[in-house]
């Protein structure tokens, strides 16, 4: 039988000190190095920032933030064996099976090779989240029966992706949505990905080893794939008349509802506050806002009804699509801001290294005799 102190999901055990990213269930507060993220979106952070922040735990100089950005935009192109893996990826596989293939292989060209130095492992971060984007871009084209556009070096990193995947500079909003939804998604102390990441560096493997790692995490339904399915469900309710009836009946089904509730939050999820607003807006300009009141009613029916609240994949279903992002790639994208964190909390694992090695409390047979095959 499982003992007192046992946790299952390890629910509230804590793994570990980490100076990256601090979350306040309760009070609904996710913070970054000290800074709210409410302050860093309505400040209009940049993801390269953020990611500078992250990695070094101060917000940069306006030098310190030119050179680093400098550093990004050089680092975008990926090598050509590497896209040919985005080319040649059989059809019809998730985009995400096709991100994690590609970055394993990005470690086999990566000119700091098996250098584990902290400047070679900050180059190899460089260079992750440079070609993450330019990677899920690619996938996106190719998924259409497109090329793959080049980086623009005069654009900024959420410009780009979007170029990359539109062939075309993004709108202001656009750009501002993007560039928000980034931020946001940058870390989120030891979810799922950034814990198998953690535990990957922790066995002093190589960094590209531990983002492969994350990528399979995240690749789950319950992590990283929740807001595609919040969208397939959005497109099934499909009209505003239909959306608490739907959740009704799917409640009383007891199916699940993707996008409601959180393991830390007990709260609204501070994420989802902003992006609310950021599909709305999203939705206004492009002249319907059908997908954004069907949430509206979704959340509303989801609160009366369970006390739940939306999580930063429910708000972030709507916006993205009516973005026209296609659903599929919604994981990748993830994958484009989440390499900021990953990387952060991968340097700080190599910073102050020791193994994670946790004990499973058994709960098999004991005692058993050996049987020989013969009398079996």
């Amino acid at each position: 039988m499982p003992t007192a102190g046992f946790k299952a999901g390890l629910e509230d055990v804590v793994a570990g000190d980490s100076g990256i990213c601090f979350i306040d269930g309760r009070e609904g507060r996710l913070v970054y190095r000290g800074y709210d993220i409410h302050d860093l979106v309505e400040h209009d952070a940049s993801f390269e920032e953020v990611t500078y922040l992250l990695w070094h735990g101060t917000l940069p100089s306006r030098d310190e933030l030119a050179a680093f950005d400098g550093d990004l935009r050089r680092q975008r192109e990926v090598p050509a064996k590497v896209l040919d893996v985005v080319t040649t990826a059989p059809r019809g596989v998730h985009p995400m099976e096709v991100l994690r293939t590609a970055v394993s292989a990005l470690g086999m060209y990566d000119p700091d090779g098996e250098d584990m130095s902290t400047a070679a492992n900050v180059r190899k971060a460089t260079r992750l989240v440079a070609q993450m984007a330019t990677l899920v871009a690619a996938i996106g084209r190719v998924r259409e029966g497109k090329a793959p556009v080049a980086p623009d070096p005069t654009l900024d990193h959420a410009e780009n992706f979007l170029y990359m995947l539109w062939e075309r500079r993004p709108t202001a909003l656009e750009a501002r949505v993007f560039r928000a939804a980034l931020v946001m998604h940058a870390d989120h102390e030891l979810n799922a990905s950034t814990f198998a990441a953690r535990v990957t560096a922790a066995t002093l493997s190589d960094i590209y080893s531990a983002i492969v790692s994350a990528i399979g995490a995240l690749r789950g339904p319950l992590h990283g794939g929740a807001n595609e399915q919040v969208m397939r469900m959005l497109l099934e309710i499909g009209s505003v008349d239909r959306a608490e009836e739907y959740i009704t009946q799917a409640l009383a089904e007891k199916r699940k509802i993707m996008g409601f509730g959180h393991r830390v939050y007990k709260t609204e999820d501070p994420r989802a506050t902003h992006l609310r607003q950021m599909s709305h807006d999203v939705g206004a300009q492009a002249g319907d806002t059908r997908w954004y009141e069907i949430s509206r009613v979704v959340e509303r029916t989801m609160l009366e009804q369970k006390k739940l609240y939306p999580n930063v994949d429910f708000y972030s279903a709507s916006t993205y699509y009516m973005m026209g992002l296609p659903i599929d790639l919604f994981t990748p994208i993830f994958a484009v801001s989440r390499i900021s964190g990953w990387s952060a909390h991968v340097l700080e694992q190599y910073e102050h290294n020791r193994i994670i090695r946790p004990r499973a409390e058994y709960v098999g047979p004991e005692r058993l005799t050996y049987v020989p095959l013969a009398q079996r």
